[in-house]
């Protein structure tokens, strides 16, 4: 049974792969046609490109790092404030640049996790501080 749904997940990875890799030549040649490129575009095509990155690190590792799709969503949110125009209610950017506080600290706390400094080690040795 375990075989069967490892075959699904990386059937589900390829496709996945193939979607990003199509979205992202789309995305070039639209910004071919239109002969201009915009810093949303830009942060569009990173996003393709994290994800294709997070897709190799599950290939090699057979597993998801946490933080990459965290890291996705916080350029994800980037990319929303910066297309946001000037009409649109200014607690939004306020709500949206939380998000990204709230994730970026999400990370930060991910990454110390293993770290001496929060002492979180010893928690799980079962040791008292």
């Amino acid at each position: 049974m375990d075989q069967v749904i490892r075959k699904i997940q990386l059937v589900a990875v390829i496709f996945i792969l193939i979607a990003t890799c199509l979205g992202f030549l789309i995305e070039v040649s639209n910004m071919y046609i239109n002969r201009s490129v915009d810093l949303a575009d830009l942060l569009l095509l990173f996003i393709y490109i994290e994800v294709i990155g997070m897709i190799r690190l599950f290939w090699e590792s057979k597993s998801i790092r946490i933080t990459y799709p965290l890291l996705i969503a916080i350029t994800a949110l980037s990319r929303l404030i910066i297309l946001q125009g000037k009409g649109v209610d200014p607690i939004n950017l306020i709500y949206e640049a939380s998000a990204i506080l709230l994730i970026a600290l999400a990370i930060l706390l991910l990454r110390m996790r293993k770290s001496k400094i929060l002492g979180l080690d010893r928690i799980k040795q079962g040791e008292d501080s």
